[in-house]
This record gives C-alpha cells, structure tokens and sequence, in this order.
C-alpha cells in the first residue's frame, strides 16, 4: 500500500529496540508491576537467604538477578531495571530496620551483607548491559 502522504498520529506508540510498538501506559504498568515484583523477591529473598544459609543466599540473588534482567528485556529499557531495584531495595531496607523490641529479619551477618550488596552489583550489571540486536530471521 502506498502512504497517504499523511504525518503520523501523535498518539501512535513508540516502537521498542526489537521493533514491537508499545504502548506508552503499558511501559508504565510494567513499570508498576516490576516494582511490585521487586518488593516481593526482595522480601523473599530476605527470608530465603537467611534460612538455607548458603543455598538460600545463592537462590536468593538468582531470584534477584532473573527479575532485574527480566525487566530489562520486558521493557526494552533501563528503567525496567531500575524500577524492579526500587521495590527490591525498598524492601530489603524497610526489613533491615529493626522493631524498637530489637527482633527484626537480618541479624547483621555477612549473608545479608552479601545478599543487599550482591543485589545492589546484579542490579548494577543488568542495568548497563547493551541490548544486542535480534539476528534477522
């Protein structure tokens, strides 16, 4: 079909680095739900890494590492990333401070020394990857 020589609505979504239009609400949603997701591996991380000390730590940071590299892939950005990092980081701090009765999640071991700055390191990894382009099919 030949153009009509008309400009582009402005209403007509971006197209992502793989060339899929998204629409600019749905990036935000996704923003929404990555930070939600964030929130909730790094509240089960939190719990997980000091349970199964070794295991747990490893599991924890794999969790971690799959959902910040998933946001980057979901949304094709950076922000993807840094909004999942939010909610994980929220969380981890908002466990790390402790009850005025002195119980709280991390006991102040190097296991949750380990897992808030190997977090803090994926998150930085997956937020400065370069997004190779897709072979042509």
């Amino acid at each position: 079909m030949a153009s009509s020589g008309r400009p582009a609505a402005p209403d007509r979504p971006a197209a992502a680095s793989d060339g899929f239009p998204v629409p600019r609400t749905a990036r935000y949603v996704w923003y929404g739900l990555l930070f939600v997701l964030g929130a909730l591996v790094g509240a089960a991380g939190a719990l997980v890494q000091a349970a199964w000390l070794p295991a747990g730590l490893l599991l924890a940071l794999l969790a971690t590492g799959g959902l910040f590299y998933g946001g980057l892939r979901a949304t094709g950005t950076q922000a993807g990333v840094a909004a999942a990092g939010g909610g994980w980081l929220l969380a981890v701090v908002l466990l790390s401070f402790g009850r005025p009765e002195g119980d709280g999640v991390f006991g102040g071991g190097v296991g949750e020394l380990l897992f808030l700055f190997g977090g803090m390191g994926v998150a930085v990894m997956c937020a400065t990857l370069v997004r190779l382009p897709r072979p042509p099919r």
